[in-house]
């Protein structure tokens, strides 16, 4: 049996690409990167040029009719990637403008070739293919079958000189059925950008890529003074131990920070759990989860915290702050609009795989979704799933805080119907005892485990979480009644006084 001819992948120095990739780009691919104007496509072909290009792997850049190479190389070198040094040294920039106003696409070729031959570089890029595709259309009837020839010849000619080819044009997907390039081509990278409600969402969707196990669906990407930086779409990975017993019987549990909590959780919050802690504002959630972070710091296991609550200026809490200060907890603080959730859960995985972070904070889902994008917040229930099965994959203990109007008339755990995502909730409420407004709270579920079912009167006192004696006679208080009944308290099963 023959050997496999192994495929050299190269890396493109495009942050997340090559993740998306398995790798790299192919050598000797032929490849077209593609999208509407405006999308970033000579940004990235730069930035995988100037990125792979030295003086033993030699670039030509082909320009047509799309821009003159002076025009586009004061723009492009606005960006931290451009490396004058390389020009005319590693990198040489030609224009076919003439050649192609001639309508000849045989000379296209023909001159392509002949600087191909006289420099043998190891990459070539054409920009902008599309006028390539333009010129022949408008020449005669004939053309489809002379511009499908002028795409294998120019496709079988660079392979055999060894060169990566990357063409660039703007296209829209319908071309994709009757353009001979998508066929032809071994790799196919699209670029699109969309607004929506005065808010713009970059995307980027390898379409193909022989001879690779590429990362499927769109994913997100912002342009900045450093080029395209590129958020993977985090693939759910449900770990195997998650809700199993150790091999001894018993759930590994970790403990909340907070007395008498571990005790209502059955023991403490199952390890990689993900929990839920709502309520309406001000009863203590992001204390509750400040704890919970405070904890592990005790404990050496460090954390993670997304906080969307804190305005630009507003600092952390007394608890809080030496924490983040010491580097036991890091912090993703951000009130900015249009954050996309790949970007987020992206910078959230590098933070807890950089610091080996073993309890992750999400405060609040309401902060995230005034954040995000409006294109993101119409499937936000997609969103979170993705994101708490992404964390949760990577063996964290999440929790999540959500905030609730409290009307005292439903029973409700999460504005946005993402209760059932989450594996734990504990419910905190305001109740009416004895003609005071005071804070009450109940662990509502805890999968696969035992929890106690009382409702306990908690107080807020120095910043920390006190949980007092269960509440007596609470009838109908989660469900509607917010006034205790002392006088006659109702026979229940499971009641406190019987725990």
């Amino acid at each position: 049996m023959s050997k496999k001819v192994p495929i050299r992948l190269l890396e493109t120095g495009v942050p997340g690409l090559d993740r998306i990739l398995a790798g790299g780009v192919p050598e000797f691919s032929f490849n077209l990167i593609a999208g509407m104007p405006g999308a970033g496509k000579t940004t990235l072909a730069h930035q995988i040029m100037f990125s792979l290009a030295n003086p033993r792997r030699r670039a030509l850049y082909f320009t047509v009719l799309g821009e003159p190479p002076l025009k586009m190389l004061r723009y492009q070198q606005q960006f931290d990637f451009f490396d004058t040094d390389k020009v005319e040294t590693s990198i040489r920039f030609i224009n076919l403008a003439a050649e192609l106003i001639k309508g000849d696409l045989k000379l296209v070729l023909k001159t392509i070739m002949s600087e191909v031959a006289a420099d043998s570089p190891g990459l070539v890029f054409v920009d902008s293919f599309r006028s390539i595709v333009l010129a022949s259309k408008s020449r005669s009837s004939a053309n489809e079958y002379e511009l499908q020839h002028f795409v294998q010849e120019l496709g079988i000619a660079l392979t055999s000189w060894e060169a990566t080819t990357f063409l660039v044009g703007e296209h829209e997907e319908s071309e994709s059925h009757n353009n001979p390039i998508f066929t032809v081509a071994d790799g196919l990278i699209w670029l699109s950008q969309d607004t929506y409600q005065g808010s713009m969402v970059r995307k980027l969707e390898v379409k193909k890529m022989r001879g690779v196990a590429t990362l499927p669906g769109q994913h997100t990407f912002r342009i900045s003074g450093n080029g395209l930086q590129i958020f993977p779409r985090a693939i759910l990975e449900v770990p195997e131990h998650k809700g199993a017993p150790a091999r001894s019987g018993r759930v590994e549990r970790i403990s909340m920070g907070v007395k008498h909590l571990d005790e209502m959780l059955g023991g403490g919050l199952p390890k990689g759990y993900s929990l839920l802690v709502a309520g309406p504002s001000g009863s203590g959630k992001t204390i509750m989860a400040t704890e919970f972070l405070s904890e592990g710091a005790r404990r050496g296991e460090k954390g993670v915290i997304l906080a969307f609550e804190k305005s630009p200026g507003m600092g952390l809490s007394p608890t809080l702050d030496p924490l983040v200060r010491s580097g036991k907890v890091g912090i993703i603080s951000t009130r900015a609009l249009d954050l996309a959730i790949d970007s987020t859960l992206y910078d959230a995985t590098e933070m807890i795989k950089r610091m080996k972070a073993k309890r992750v904070v999400i405060d609040s889902l309401s902060g995230l979704e005034l954040a995000l994008a409006p294109t993101y917040r119409e499937d936000f229930r997609d969103s979170m799933y993705r994101m708490i099965s992404v964390l949760t994959g990577l063996g964290v203990t999440v929790l999540v805080t959500s905030e609730l109007e409290d009307r005292y008339v439903d029973l409700r755990f999460s504005s946005y119907g993402t209760a059932f995502l989450t594996d734990s909730i504990i419910l905190e409420r305001y109740v009416q005892l004895e003609s005071e407004v005071r804070r009450c709270i109940a662990v509502v579920k805890v999968r696969n485990s035992d929890h106690s079912k009382q409702l306990r009167e908690f107080m807020i006192v120095k910043g920390r979480l006190v949980i007092g004696d269960p509440i007596e006679g609470y009838e109908g208080l989660l469900v509607g009644r917010p006034t205790i009944n002392r006088t006659n308290p109702p026979v229940r099963h499971g009641s406190a006084k019987g725990r």
